[in-house]
């Protein structure tokens, strides 16, 4: 037996192309872990950019295999033997989101004194906020507590802490952040230390952690997840909040975004807002 050698897969194509594989992806039984993002490269071309990070052999097998069914041009690379996540997150720049400033270590010389500012690390966890979808939740977010403040806080899918960690660092009382990942609950510890944020973070699956459900109900849920565990959790998630409480969905690509608005209209939510970046949506919903 071989030690896999990571690759990186990069698939070009249209957008509604390359939105339908990205789709595809989220919806394959066997690449719910899979990490890859999608962006518009060329905006008077039409070309937009899937990249794929694949950390096994299966992994890389099952997105090859459902690109092949897109009209995107598919290329393969293998990366360096070196810490290849380490050396990509080391030359990502800082971004702002509202109020917020979320930056790496590599950038702690250069910080604005005018906003909130976040170092996160990302390791392996998903969440350092590049991603068009934790973007969205940040700046939904910053808009909200222009408004008002929110006491109880729960993140599903905490990933590296981030959100969670940004409501901690604004005034809630209370930040629970769950992730179905270990290592992620691990890192967003360690993040919500280096930030002075009493964030709490769980290893869980759903919204049954005894810590998750003694401290219901929430004034605010975020969930930045994937389009299909948004709509199985939309009941669990109306239960865990506050009547008239607010819900930020994201991780759902715009075509997505019909059906998982379905699940929360249907158990009564009202759409409060949305924001569309890159091909991702997120949505801000208010429970009656």
């Amino acid at each position: 037996m071989t030690d896999y050698t990571p690759q990186q897969i990069v698939a070009r194509g249209g957008r509604l192309d390359a939105e339908a594989a990205a789709d595809a992806i989220d919806n394959h039984p066997g690449l719910e872990g899979a990490t890859y993002s999608i962006l518009e490269e060329d905006e008077d071309k039409n070309i937009w950019r899937i990249d794929a990070f694949p950390t096994t052999q299966q992994e890389s097998d099952g997105l090859a295999s459902v690109l092949a069914g897109y009209k995107v041009k598919v290329t393969t690379e293998v990366l360096a033997d070196a810490d290849w996540l380490a050396m990509a997150l080391s030359g990502l720049p800082p971004v702002k989101a509202g109020r917020f400033f979320v930056y790496g270590m590599h950038d702690r010389g250069r910080l604005p004194a005018s906003t909130v500012n976040l170092r996160i690390e990302a390791g392996a966890a998903f969440g350092t906020g590049h991603h068009g979808t934790t973007v969205g939740c940040l700046q939904a977010y910053d808009r909200l507590i222009k408004a008002r403040s929110f006491k109880k806080v729960l993140d599903v899918g905490a990933g590296t802490g981030l959100l969670a960690i940004a409501a901690a660092r604004t005034g809630s009382k209370l930040a629970v952040g769950t992730d179905i990942d270990k290592p992620s609950v691990r890192i967003a510890r360690e993040n919500a230390l280096v930030n002075q944020a009493n964030a709490k973070f769980v290893h869980a699956s759903g919204l049954g952690h005894r810590l998750v459900a003694d401290n219901a109900p929430y004034d605010l849920v975020f969930a930045n997840i994937l389009a299909r565990p948004l709509i199985s959790l939309a009941q669990d998630i109306k239960r865990a909040l506050v009547p008239g409480g607010t819900v930020i969905l994201s991780g759902l690509l715009r075509t997505q975004e019909r059906m998982v608005k379905a699940a929360y209209l249907s158990r009564g939510f009202r759409v409060k807002t949305r924001i569309h970046r890159d091909a991702w949506a997120t949505l801000v919903l208010q429970r009656p």
